[in-house]
């Protein structure tokens, strides 16, 4: 059975300002052209759908015709929610549509029902699991701990129960939308994806799904194999600077009557790949530099490096370079009071501890273990007011 595994929409999201709705548009009818032109027996979409949780008018007619299309494929569509979406917004019509053989799955008791398809090689049991945000759900799903791996723990232990009382041979496919790591070590984060972390942490380890024959996964956007079968598709589009270099790919996958999956990434055209390059130098080489004018169209991430701030950067580069987004001052030779851009100071660094900083430099000593919880808590409960109030 041949599927086209893809994630992250993000539908409705702006680049620096920037309206991305018709670069969606092109990127959608292209998975519905790839799904004709490679055969494709189902398609799996895992999550961030929208890029946020009340999406703008612009994004829900754009999600709307996207629907029309996915009915017209006459391919079933299993579709989940992730970390971005308001998983009640979405799933709203989710029975109806699933006449149509668009299965958009919001709701975590639902993870342990699948959606079955057969082929000449016997029955396949497609399972969605959208994202589990472990304060919400860890009750209901019976998880020892509200964490990330819990819940997905006590998810795939009710996916295992069906797949057992399914006939034997039947192969099994997951939709999940997490930070999935491959015996501890990290995949690769680009910065553009939200933080889900809880309690400091934020990933679950790719062992959950062992016994699951191909887990669709969505959340980090660049495409990466976690194992043989557990894998991301990443995002269609490029959603910040972080993801310039990255070869955006629809994922085509294989799954053969017994034995491991073929997973093939196919590579975008490049005429809808974002138009975006970096640029570092001094101001005033860069706005007479000859050898930058092939940069004048495109979308620019500029690094400063003057000693001092130049006056009007922004203005001045916009008048060679119409399409300048986002600029950075680092300066080549740091004075010697300063200690780094704010950029620097906070790259790579978790919300947990920019809080241990601030309060470092306000009162000149470093929280406590009692307020290091508390302002972990307070992280936490941040992150996941908006899905409560969502829920409530």
């Amino acid at each position: 059975m041949r599927f086209l595994h893809t994630s992250d929409w993000h539908l409705g999201r702006r680049f620096h300002g920037e309206d991305l709705i018709d670069a969606q548009r092109h990127v959608l009818d292209h998975i519905c052209e790839t799904v004709r032109a490679e055969q494709v027996d189902a398609l799996l979409v895992a999550g961030d759908v929208y890029d946020r949780a009340i999406p703008g008018l612009d994004a829900v007619r754009l999600f709307s015709d996207a629907l029309h299309q996915l009915a017209d494929l006459d391919i079933p569509t299993v579709m989940i929610s992730g970390n971005h979406d308001s998983a009640h917004r979405l799933g709203v019509g989710a029975r109806l549509l699933a006449r149509a053989r668009v299965h958009l799955r919001t709701d975590p008791a639902d993870v342990d029902s699948p959606v079955l398809l057969e082929d000449s090689d016997g029955p396949v049991a497609v399972y969605a699991v959208p994202y589990l945000e472990p304060t919400l759900v860890h009750t209901r799903l019976g998880a020892e701990t509200a964490s990330h791996q819990a819940v997905l723990t006590s998810a795939l232990d009710r996916i295992r129960t069906d797949l057992a009382a399914r006939p034997q041979g039947t192969r099994s496919v997951v939709l999940a939308h997490a930070f999935i790591t491959a015996g501890g070590a990290p995949a690769g984060e680009t910065g553009s994806e939200r933080n889900i972390s809880v309690g400091g942490v934020a990933d679950a380890d790719a062992a959950v799904f062992d016994g699951i024959d191909y887990t669709a996964l969505g959340h980090l956007h660049r495409a990466q194999r976690v194992t043989d079968r557990v894998h991301y598709s990443g995002s269609p589009l490029a959603y910040s600077f972080s993801e310039a270099g990255h070869d955006k790919s629809l994922t085509l996958v294989d799954l053969p009557g017994s034995g491991e999956p073929t997973v093939t990434r196919k590579g975008l055209p490049p005429d809808l790949r974002l138009p975006l390059a970096r640029l570092s130098g001094h101001l005033e080489d860069l706005l007479t530099d000859p050898a930058q004018e092939t940069l004048v169209e495109s979308w620019l991430h500029v690094t400063l490096t003057d000693t001092a701030h130049p006056y009007e950067p922004m203005a001045r580069l916009k008048r060679r370079f119409p399409h300048t987004l986002h600029i950075e001052h680092t300066p080549a030779v740091v004075p010697a009071q300063a200690n780094g851009s704010y950029g620097e100071r906070l790259r790579g660094r978790g919300d947990l501890d920019i809080t241990h900083d601030f309060v470092t430099a306000v009162r000149g000593t470093g929280p406590s273990d009692e307020e290091s919880a508390l302002l972990q808590e307070a992280i936490d409960e941040s992150r996941t007011g908006a899905q409560e109030k969502e829920t409530v």
